[in-house]
């Protein structure tokens, strides 16, 4: 008996659908089928249905306007809905998408506010539907492992966590390009970048949030900041493509880059994006630099710090248990991640990756490395496998946990959402004012 395939639809052309599309249309082509793309962009839909027929041989794929997502999916009847859209309109796709009876993949971050997030949670208690959030980096087999060593109980129950994220100025440059520089589109890096590792947090120590309190500011970024290093000559356009900006180390001409032409600059008279504003230009209400102090329900605290204009890049993770310590740094080289095939992306960030490690201290005994599996694939060997739990029927049965659902992807956004208000108010602020976590006790790992 033939097996029917699952059916799913993605909505936001841009560069991440690879993630989705591609491996559907190179791996798992028997078992799913991708039968609609929403978009604003026509270009960008038409962008990626000839890319997968010419790369990988997959039929045309049937394209709707962002304003028909009904139609697309009454037509096309998918089982699944992919959101790969701006960040500030995931809520508006996942919440219809749920309502008209279909279950729901979202890209990182769930949302970028706590009413959108309610928005959310209440849908997935009213249809009874699943939003499954795709955080990679808990794939990836080093912060598998550093999971693993901590619930071994190899320094006993974890107290107190210091966790350094390093963006540097090609990788964090980047955000200060496109419409993540804008705040009510991205939620900040403290949403939008940092969901990743306050998630990575969470589960590493299965643990739900409670209270934040947190810095952060434009500092070098920005109109104003360049002038005031003497970097006048930085500021003298408002976007790169098509001016004299050879010179500048901060450039990113779209019409250097096949991807970014095609994406970008091609959709720019249907869209009006601009995705290569100049990063030293005003009108940027994002941080740079940000620092948060979060409490745990069990009384655990992180530290957290992350810099959008560092020479490296990277992360640095400290663990203080009451019978030890662990030591967690992956440092990576650098990546913009544009058009580039699934495939692409892998190689080109398998290339820069280096310097991973695990480092036990217990107390009184002396120290120890932990071997890494390695891994191959985008994200450090993570998307291979996270793409198999998605559309594979065969996967493995996941014993660690790394599927995320909608609670996990609130709790990960509502960290920088408390954050973001700490910053404005200058107060701490507790996740339980926001928005109600449903587990009543300290676990919130689920299998999905």
């Amino acid at each position: 008996m033939t097996q029917k395939k699952k059916r799913y639809a993605i909505v936001g052309a841009g560069g991440r659908i690879t993630m989705f599309s591609d491996p559907i249309a190179r791996d798992y082509r028997d078992e799913a089928e991708l039968v609609g793309l929403c978009d604003i962009s026509s270009v960008r839909m038409n962008y990626h249905r000839e890319r997968l027929k010419s790369e990988y041989g997959y039929p045309e794929v049937p394209t709707y306007p962002a304003a028909e997502f009904d139609r697309m999916v009454a037509e096309q009847k998918p089982d699944v809905v992919v959101v790969c859209s701006v960040d500030a309109t995931h809520h508006e796709y996942i919440v219809r998408a749920l309502d008209l009876g279909c279950d729901v993949i979202t890209e990182k971050p769930m949302t970028i506010d706590d009413e959108k997030c309610r928005a959310i949670l209440d849908a997935v208690a009213r249809t009874g539907r699943h939003v499954r959030v795709t955080f990679n980096y808990r794939w990836a087999p080093a912060a598998t492992k550093v999971r693993e060593v901590i619930a071994s109980g190899a320094i006993g129950n974890v107290k107190h966590v210091d966790l350094e994220y390093m963006l540097d100025t090609s990788h964090g440059a980047d955000y200060f390009r496109r419409w993540h520089s804008y705040k009510d589109k991205s939620g900040g890096l403290l949403v939008h970048k940092a969901t990743h590792h306050f998630d990575l947090v969470n589960w590493w120590l299965d643990a739900i949030p409670s209270e934040v309190f947190a810095y952060g500011g434009l500092v070098f970024y920005g109109k104003k900041n360049a002038l005031n290093r003497g970097d006048e000559a930085l500021t003298r356009y408002d976007r790169y493509t098509g001016t004299d900006s050879k010179d500048d180390p901060f450039r990113l001409a779209l019409d250097d880059d096949g991807s970014l032409k095609a994406l970008y600059l091609d959709a720019e008279e249907e869209t009006g994006y601009l995705r290569d504003e100049n990063v030293f230009r005003d009108g940027i209400n994002i941080e740079d630099t940000m620092s948060a102090l979060v409490k745990y329900r069990d009384g655990t605290v992180l530290n957290y710090s992350l810099n959008a204009y560092c020479p490296v890049e990277g992360i640095k993770v400290v663990f203080n248990g009451d019978r030890g310590r662990l030591e967690y740094t992956k440092m990576e080289g650098s990546h913009i991640i544009a058009g580039q095939s699934d495939t692409q992306l892998a190689e080109d960030q398998e290339k820069g990756d280096h310097e991973v490690s695990i480092r036990v201290r217990p107390h009184f005994k002396p120290a120890y490395d932990v071997e890494i599996p390695s891994g191959k694939g985008a994200h450090g060997g993570a998307d291979p496998l996270i793409q198999e739990q998605i559309f594979s029927s065969s996967a493995p049965e996941e014993h660690l946990r790394r599927n995320a659902g909608a609670e996990q992807g609130a709790a990960s956004i509502l960290i920088g959402i408390a954050a973001n208000k700490s910053m404005v108010t200058g107060q701490p602020m507790r996740i339980e004012d926001l928005v109600t976590l449903k587990p009543e006790a300290v676990h919130l790992s689920e299998l999905v």
